[in-house]
């Protein structure tokens, strides 16, 4: 995600970063993907998930089973699945590369649900404002919207599904990302624990309609690690479905249930395949940019559902 803007700071909070790089200690022992939560008050296993229609095909024969769901019906975040990133909380911090800082909050005007829609947001401000950060402050006018599942929900292969609407007036200073992270970074900083992005979306400025999937990781070779022949006609118009069954040997996208992108992955030495993709990854929606537009330019990414099979 966010090619040539990102930057990702240490925190004690969210971790969109290394371990190694952070200098902390351990990492906490991962959750298990594989039970649900316990209730609060009862202390009873809640309900398990159903992703609401039939189970999807496993690459491998059988049928999946629906591990998360949320299909935004409230009138907030879910916050016992999702948490809004907070600039001020974990540091996270995109555009310093380009000059133009976009300072992650989590009110209201950048990440809102409402309507059975989740959606996050990127603004460019009337007014210079600061961004807290736990490093540095930043002078900026552009805002946006993330949300991540860390400590909340991680999974280790399976099927990833997110049915979005992404921004019309974006163009390519703006970035939608439906993505994945490590829980954990194992194997080191980024890009040695690897990155899955389920889909991107740049606006209009490469051509009619593209979305690209990605696959990053220390060795990738980038022309054969992304997706560039994945048309998705509507994609800033209407609601589509973005998908990616992983595998230990292989990444399968899937756009509208139609298969448009394949990798199989290579790390450098000394890694071996399955790894650095054999460690559970969060799931993460953000939408930023914003860079040398005008103020009052506002670019929202839709989200009608997450679903999660195993």
């Amino acid at each position: 995600m966010f090619r040539a803007r990102a930057v990702a700071m240490c925190s004690t909070g969210i971790m969109l970063v290394t371990v190694a790089a952070c200098g902390a200690g351990a990492p906490a022992a991962k959750p298990d993907p594989s039970t649900t939560p316990t209730g609060a008050i009862t202390g009873r296993p809640d309900p398990a998930p159903t992703c609401g229609y039939v189970r999807p095909a496993k690459p491998g024969g059988g049928r999946y089973t629906c591990t998360f769901t949320d299909d935004f019906n409230g009138t907030k975040l879910d916050t016992t699945k999702w948490t809004a990133v907070k600039s001020s909380d974990n540091g996270f911090v995109t555009g310093i590369r380009v000059g133009s800082p976009d300072c992650y909050l989590d009110g209201p005007g950048n990440v809102s649900v409402g309507d059975g829609r989740l959606r996050l947001t990127s603004r460019v401000e009337w007014a210079p404002f600061v961004c807290h950060t736990q490093r540095r402050d930043y002078t900026t006018r552009d805002s946006a919207g993330s949300v991540v599942s860390w400590r909340k929900f991680p999974q280790t292969y399976g099927r990833f599904e997110f049915r979005a609407k992404f921004p019309a007036n974006a163009t390519p200073d703006f970035d939608s990302a439906l993505w994945m992270y490590p829980q954990d970074p194992a194997y080191g900083k980024w890009p040695h624990s690897g990155e899955i992005d389920v889909a991107e979306w740049f606006g209009d400025g490469y051509g009619t309609n593209p979305v690209f999937p990605s696959v990053h990781y220390a060795g990738e070779v980038h022309a054969k690690s992304t997706g560039r022949n994945c048309f998705v006609p509507g994609a800033g118009t209407g609601f589509h479905t973005y998908a990616v069954d992983w595998t230990p040997t292989m990444m399968s996208f899937y756009y509208d249930n139609k298969l448009c992108f394949q990798h199989a992955w290579t790390p450098a030495a000394p890694l071996v395949r399955p790894q650095p993709f054999d460690q559970a990854f969060d799931l993460v929606m953000t939408q930023t940019g914003g860079y040398q537009k005008p103020a009052g330019t506002t670019v929202t990414l839709e989200v009608d559902w997450v679903r999660v099979w195993a």
